[in-house]
């Protein structure tokens, strides 16, 4: 049994712009992002994880790296399959604007009908993230693996894992710096753990106690 640690990268500014991030290039983790990665890291720091892959893009590279910390031995291997949805056109405008598109309505509700204009579809994208998973799990048969990727990207993974329609995959939520877990093997998948902030919020208690004191 390969088990599979999807880890969403923490949080950044970008998102308070309004836009659109995708494959924006220089998108960082800001200070709440790094403390978010560093509880993350911690958190992992007894896992046996024998590889660590993550997105090319800058805030997947350093969430990696705050897990990589923990593992000296590992080294991060970047997985462009695993990368953010490819928006196209849509990268870099204002969800303000973008929702008032039919496109966006169809994004919403239908799903596996959006293509992105210049970009790819949802369900390529989803074809793309998951025979890159199912490559790494034959790979490393009985292994942890550790992946750090993008909130769309990793709901398009459970939701196959899970047997969910695509047209339904946005009904799962997927925080920043959350681990979800799926178990493969010749048999039939298990996802045993999704959204697991569980160590954000013990990073937040820790915090409001502090200022008490």
């Amino acid at each position: 049994m390969t088990h599979i640690l999807l880890i969403r990268h923490a949080v950044n500014d970008y998102v308070k712009t309004g836009r659109l991030a995708g494959w924006t290039p220089g998108v960082h983790l800001n200070e709440e992002g790094q403390a978010q990665a560093q509880a993350l890291g911690q958190r992992l720091a007894e896992a046996p994880i024998k590889y660590l892959y993550s997105s090319p893009l800058e805030r997947t590279m350093e969430t990696a790296e705050a897990v990589r910390v923990h593992h000296p031995h590992l080294t991060i291997r970047q997985k462009p399959e695993i990368g953010e949805v490819r928006f196209g056109d849509w990268e870099g405008k204002t969800i303000s604007e973008l929702s008032t598109r039919k496109m966006w309505r169809i994004v919403q509700d239908y799903p596996s009908r959006a293509e992105f204009p210049n970009g790819e579809t949802i369900r390529d994208a989803q074809a793309r993230a998951v025979t890159a998973i199912e490559g790494l799990t034959a790979s490393h048969p009985g292994e942890m693996i550790a992946i750090v990727s993008h909130a769309d990207i990793i709901k398009l993974v459970l939701a196959h894992f899970l047997g969910m329609h695509l047209d339904s995959f946005q009904r799962l939520v997927v925080h920043p710096a959350s681990i979800s877990t799926v178990s493969l093997s010749y048999g039939r998948p298990y996802v045993s753990n999704m959204n697991d902030v569980s160590h954000i919020q013990q990073m937040e208690r820790e915090r409001r106690a502090k200022k008490t004191e």
